[in-house]
């Protein structure tokens, strides 16, 4: 699970720093100030959760754990249903896909997102 990860959080980075350029120099003319606004927030949740990532990676390396194996799939899930959906609303009228589909992965991301995060935390209070 740790190469998992370790390639998880170098495709995540990679990826949102394309996004975030393509964002700033191609789609930016193409989409509306408003959905610009949701590709952008897209770009930043997918890095800082790349981080959160690399993190699981680097604690799984020194020591297993269960809430921390199972954050890092959260973290996963969290980055390709929240981004991955702001991404697609942002450019519907460019992609002709109807935001109604898409509109309710996005609070599904943010729970995964929250759940790898009270994994941490979980994490962080176990008495050793």
């Amino acid at each position: 699970m740790q190469k998992v990860f370790l390639v998880g959080a170098a495709l995540a980075g990679l990826t949102a720093v394309i996004f975030g350029a393509f964002g700033a120099h191609s789609l930016k003319p193409h989409i509306l100030p408003d959905q610009l606004h949701a590709w952008e927030t897209g770009v930043q949740y997918q890095i800082y959760h790349a981080l959160a990532l690399f993190m699981c990676y680097l604690f799984l390396r020194k020591e297993g754990s269960v809430n921390i194996r199972n954050a890092g799939i959260c973290f996963m899930m969290g980055i390709l249903c929240f981004s991955g959906s702001l991404y697609l609303l942002a450019t519907k009228d460019l992609t002709g896909i109807p935001g109604i589909v898409i509109g309710p992965v996005t609070p599904i991301g943010g729970f995964f997102f929250i759940a790898g995060w009270s994994l941490v935390l979980i994490q962080a209070l176990k008495k050793d």
